[in-house]
């Protein structure tokens, strides 16, 4: 373990569970001694996520995700162990202890290094005489050299190794730079700069790291944007640009544009709360960042069909971490950055206070998609708009709105009304008799939640998950001769997990979510904290464990059916006064 146990102990004591989750998801709902909220890990309306004060964990009965208070930082955070163990010493002003850098920690570091020199060099480039062409573009586009040097815009030149001679005078390695995205390997030898000819937008993430790059082309060519690669620090789909800046915005909501120029616009005509995906349609992980600053959300795409398109998926996203959402309709201009060059920041401040709530704009979509002077595209509008209302929570939008449809398809608001019921009633029906299904499969619920994780025997894997809850509840148990040999799990996870945890115990470790948190992986404490939650009572722990081991050991020609396998957790459950 890189920390002391006395450390982690201490450190996580004065960061209590409840306090720190409070940060990201809002707590409320009570069941027992757990509290309850919306999933920050997976998309969801009912709150699954439980955290409990006593136990200092959470999980989530939803995705799966559990821990402690370690691994809630490094899962909602995107960070290592280390670095989550310093977030959270610096968030209770706690020393922290010196220690050797693993060697993934130092290849971090020195990216993000690299990251950073990369972006100074660009930075440089821009004022210097081959850096004219992307001055005069940001003239063109009407970005101030003040605005500039707030998002540390830069020029790529137009060379084939202008940057890699520039950090391989600071010591940096070809390998380094390639790792890094900033160069290419050429066809037969040698390394040559990834971006050349074009405005560079630094990435910078929540904390203030330079993570990647997006390059914009200056003048004709393919393709206009090109962002960084995925590396050990960048991964588009959990960061947003620009949100560095955004998160600071007293305006109370995020606007989410989806060009980098945009978003400079934007924040140079006073909206400063104003961020944009990187290269992709707004994905799950970046709403959920987003969810974390504000509780509301305006939706500013261009105004063309792929942009209402890309409007109506982001909706469905946002909409299910219990954010409000409004979208801007702007007329006579395709993107932000284009209406606030023609008509000023007061008119877009003016359509931006007049944004329509996301269902607003969800049916006059539906509307614009049909002439309800005919019969056949009435009703083909009616389908539509219905099956939208059905889906709504309350029952009295859903009527509010069903008397808005009948209106503009001159019917009854009653025969719409009746409508919506139908359909819901409908959706429901099918939620259900899935839900059902998936309980009524016990091989699916012998899986693990984390989709990752798959158990090749799971009858067999009742009994391995039975010998770990065990062995942490019981550490005496650690003791018992007869105790398999890791390589006999069938699970690769669950004997890793066995492993770490009888490796401790005969080590004479305490057992806690903390001591373990830097020995197992994400997936692997998930796991681990899930089958902690099933039941086991401890009175026959002995004999308990003498049966899920006999089970190992004989159970190679076992029970694989899904009769077998209910039989199995029968047994388990009800036999001997434990239960599983």
């Amino acid at each position: 373990m890189q920390f002391s146990e006395n450390f982690l102990t201490e450190l996580t004591d004065r960061n209590d569970i409840v306090d720190v989750v409070s940060q990201y998801v809002r707590l409320g709902k009570k069941s027992g001694s757990n509290m309850f909220g919306l999933c920050p890990f997976h998309s969801e309306k009912t709150p699954s996520f439980s955290v409990s004060p006593d136990r200092q964990i959470y999980h989530c009965f939803g995705c799966g995700k559990g821990g402690g208070v370690i691994n809630f930082i490094m899962e909602v955070e995107g960070l290592t162990f280390p670095e989550a163990v310093e977030f959270l010493a610096k968030r209770v002003n706690m020393p922290m202890p010196e220690r050797e850098n693993s060697r993934e920690e130092q290849k971090r570091a020195r990216m993000l290094a690299l990251n950073k020199d990369a972006a100074r060099f660009f930075f440089q480039a821009l004022g210097e005489p081959s850096g004219q062409v992307a001055r005069d573009y940001m003239q063109k586009r009407r970005i101030t050299p003040a605005v500039a040097k707030t998002f540390g815009l830069g020029f790529a030149p137009d060379t084939w190794d202008a940057l890699r001679n520039a950090m391989r005078a600071k010591g940096y390695t070809d390998l380094e730079m390639f790792d890094a995205g900033l160069v290419r390997k050429g066809k037969n030898t040698g390394f040559y700069d990834t971006f050349r000819g074009r405005l560079m937008f630094p990435v910078i993430d929540v904390r203030g790291s330079v993570i990647g790059f997006s390059g914009r082309i200056l003048g004709d060519g393919e393709p206009k944007y090109m962002n960084s690669p995925e590396t050990l620090v960048f991964n588009k789909s959990r960061n947003l640009f620009a949100m560095n800046l955004a998160k600071k915005s007293k305006a109370g909501y995020i606007i989410l544009s989806e060009g980098n120029i945009d978003v400079v616009s934007l924040h140079q005509a006073g909206f400063d709360s104003a961020v944009a995906s990187l290269g992709t349609s707004l994905t799950p992980e970046q709403a959920r960042l987003i969810s974390r600053y504000t509780n509301e959300v305006i939706i500013a795409y261009d105004s063309d069909g792929a942009g209402t398109k890309a409007a109506q998926r982001a909706i469905g996203i946002l909409e299910k971490l219990d954010l409000k959402v409004r979208v801007l309709r702007m007329t006579g201009a395709k993107d932000p950055d284009e209406f606030i060059k023609l008509k000023g920041a007061e008119a877009f401040r003016q359509i931006l206070e007049g944004s329509q709530d996301q269902l607003d704009y969800r049916l006059k979509t539906v509307t614009d998609k049909y002439d309800l002077t005919a019969d056949d595209q009435k009703v083909a509008f009616l389908k539509e708009a219905t099956e939208l209302l059905a889906k709504l929570p309350g029952a009295v939008e859903r009527q509010v709105y069903a008397m808005r449809v009948a209106a503009l398809a001159g019917i009854t608001a009653d025969a719409v009304a009746s409508e919506v019921e139908r359909r819901r009633k409908a959706i429901l029906s099918k939620a259900r008799t899935e839900q059902s299904r998936r309980l009524t499969m016990p091989e699916r619920q012998a899986q693990p939640a984390q989709k990752a994780l798959r158990y090749d025997d799971p009858a067999s894997a009742v009994a391995e998950e039975g010998i770990i809850r065990l062995l942490y509840l019981e550490p005496s148990l650690a003791g018992t001769p007869s105790l398999p040999d890791p390589s006999e799990f069938t699970a690769p996870a669950l004997g890793h997990i066995y492993s770490v945890i009888l490796t401790r115990l005969r080590a004479g470790g305490a057992m806690s979510t903390t001591a373990l948190s830097g020995e197992l992986t994400g997936e692997e404490m998930s796991l681990l904290v899930s089958l902690l939650q099933k039941p086991e009572v401890l009175k026959n722990s002995a004999q308990a464990l003498q049966d899920y081991i006999n089970r190992i050991h004989s159970g190679k020609a076992g029970a694989s059916s899904a009769e077998d396998l209910l039989a199995l957790q029968e047994k388990y459950r009800k036999s001997k006064g434990y239960e599983v």
